[in-house]
């Protein structure tokens, strides 16, 4: 006789959470899966993980609901996927063509992260008055941190101040708009992503990144090599990368990339933050030095083509657990 029982528990994680699943998908339990999906969605999940290991069987009323949450989800900029599905659920997907909407998810070509992705860049204009045209201070700086969803809705505006703050600068390196629209997008679903951005009557200011630590859930291989590298020159087992700190050229870019550092800090509970550039990112590494960053040079045995730079920047005042 088919169960009528279906466990349901949730693990959180940041903006993640994990749902697993025991049981049967059928007409008595439907009701308690849609509650416990819309539950997560209010509460502003962005990627929603359902084991389905110890599921049995799932019939089309369930697929149903799973398929709405799916959609719901996507129109939040959020995600849903199912994970380790039976046989009974694995066919039921394949006919119904429902296996690439729920199976695979939407990010899934943006991950893992290459090296690159992490490697940051220091978006400043050069000091020329020419280049000091930027907004005025009037009303002074606000920080604000984004959702996930805020952040999807600015990409644009952010990748705008990112590029009239790299204008005119010599090289190459991260002036591709798209490059820069992928590396935000690959970073808003690492867990525990954060962006802040600088604001005064316009956009003047942004930085984004993420925590790693040794016991971190789901740590990619990368992640974990440069962990420990950092915990062996640092001593700290835990930081924050900073993947990108961007600050328009005007007298106080100084005081803005600063603030918005220390807060990003402060909200990734960090002691200490961790940027990765480029060898040939001159510039760049004189905007982190000019910023308090301390380079501590190339960094050999990381996966990639170069040997990038580690800067590393401490948290300044009270730790964050006590702000």
């Amino acid at each position: 006789m088919a169960l009528s029982q279906l466990d349901i528990h949730r693990w959180n994680r940041g903006e993640r959470t994990l749902v697993t699943l025991a049981g049967d998908i059928g007409p008595a339990t439907t009701p308690l899966l849609r509650t416990a999906l819309e539950q997560c969605l209010l509460d502003g999940v962005t990627v929603i993980d359902i084991d389905l290991t110890t599921v049995g069987s799932c019939d089309a009323r369930g697929l149903d609901v799973l398929l709405s949450a799916s959609r719901r989800a996507g129109r939040v900029h959020a995600c849903l996927q199912l994970h380790h599905p039976c046989a009974q659920i694995t066919r039921l997907l394949a006919a119904t063509g429902s296996a690439s909407l729920l199976l695979e998810a939407p990010v899934s070509h943006m991950s893992p992260a290459a090296p690159g992705d992490l490697m940051s860049t220091a978006t400043r204009a050069p000091e020329d008055p020419a280049h000091r045209s930027g907004p005025v201070l009037k009303d002074g700086i606000r920080l604000r941190r984004l959702t996930r969803r805020q952040a999807e809705g600015m990409r644009e505006d952010i990748a705008d101040l990112a590029a009239a703050s790299v204008a005119g600068t010599p090289g190459k390196a991260y002036h591709d708009r798209g490059d820069f629209l992928r590396r935000l997008a690959v970073n808003a679903h690492r867990p525990g992503f954060a962006l802040l951005v600088a604001e005064t009557t316009v956009l003047v200011g942004c930085a984004f990144g993420f925590p790693v630590g040794p016991d971190d859930p789901g740590r990619r291989a990368f992640d974990g090599m440069l962990q420990e590298s950092v915990q062996r020159l640092t001593s700290h087992a835990r930081f924050a990368v900073l993947t990108q700190v961007v600050a328009h050229p005007h007298a106080q870019h100084r005081d803005i990339a600063r603030r918005l550092q220390q807060r990003l800090l402060t909200d990734l509970h960090s002691f200490l933050g961790v940027a990765l550039l480029h060898p040939s990112d001159r510039a760049g590494q004189a905007a982190f030095s000019s910023w308090g960053w301390q380079n501590m040079g190339e960094v050999v045995g990381l996966p990639g083509p170069v040997a990038p730079c580690v800067l590393i920047l401490p948290i300044e005042g009270p730790s964050p657990a006590r702000r």
